[in-house]
Parts: C-alpha cells; structure tokens; sequence
C-alpha cells in the first residue's frame, strides 16, 4: 500500500479534485438519464403503451452506460494513485500515512481547501481528527512519517 507524507498528499489535492469532479458530475449525469428511461417506461406502462422513438432511448441507454464506465475508470484512477475514495457523493477522499509504525488515514472532504483530519482505519470518518505537529514537524523537516 502506497502511504503519504502531509505534504506529498496536500500536493496531490489539486488532480484528486478534478478527478472527484469528473467522477462525480458523470455520476449525476448518468443519473439523471436514468431517471428520464425510468420515467418514459413508467409512461409506457401507465398509458398501456406509446410510440417511443427506440433509436433515441438506446442512444440515451449507451450515453448512460458511457458516463457509468467513465465514473468506474475515474474511481479506478484515484484508487492508482494510492488514494481511497470513501464516499463519492459526499466527496470523501483517504490518503494512507505511516505513522508510529501504524497506517492511519489522512482524511479529506470535498470543499475543505487543505488536508486537516486524520483517522484511524478502525475509527473511520466518526473519528476524524485535527492535524497535529506530529505531521507538520515531519513535513517541514523533509521526513517522511515513521
């Protein structure tokens, strides 16, 4: 498993995000064209039937299969870099850090503008928490974590 000092996984924040994004807005993408094929068949069922322009909705199916790979092989590109994602819809990315001789995760969510939580792989996102100078003395000094 790849791990991460702060400051190589700070650096990192700027590709993850526009990856996350990508991932992120194929997702609602794919979503909404969903819901559209949900609703055109529920009209068809309801109204016993319909003419329905079959070229023009198998369009739209492969449109949706298209943004659904794009979303699996954006995941899959974070996921090479050594970075998990942990929640796409709420933007949740972990970094692993070896730390004390424990890998721990340094925690960051969509919005925030740097890294400033960590936790412990058994406590999750409930147990996030602040930075401290063991990381910022590690990082300034050029070392990696222990």
């Amino acid at each position: 498993m790849k791990t991460f000092t702060l400051d190589e996984a700070q650096s990192l924040l700027p590709v993850v995000e526009v990856l996350l994004a990508r991932a992120t807005e194929s997702r609602q993408s794919a979503e909404a064209i969903e819901a559209e094929l949900s609703e055109l068949s529920r009209r068809i069922f309801l109204s016993g039937g319909m003419h329905v322009e079959v070229g023009k909705v198998a369009a739209r199916r492969v449109e949706m299969d298209k943004l659904i790979e794009r979303v699996r092989e954006t995941v899959a590109e974070i996921d090479s870099i050594g970075v998990q994602v942990k929640d796409l819809d709420g933007g949740l990315l972990d970094f692993p850090c070896r730390m004390d001789d424990e890998v721990i995760l340094l925690c960051w969510r969509r919005g925030e503008s740097a890294i400033e939580h960590w936790h412990t792989v058994e406590a999750g996102f409930g147990g996030r928490q602040p930075i401290d100078d063991r990381f910022r003395r590690r990082s300034a000094s050029g070392g990696r974590p222990n």
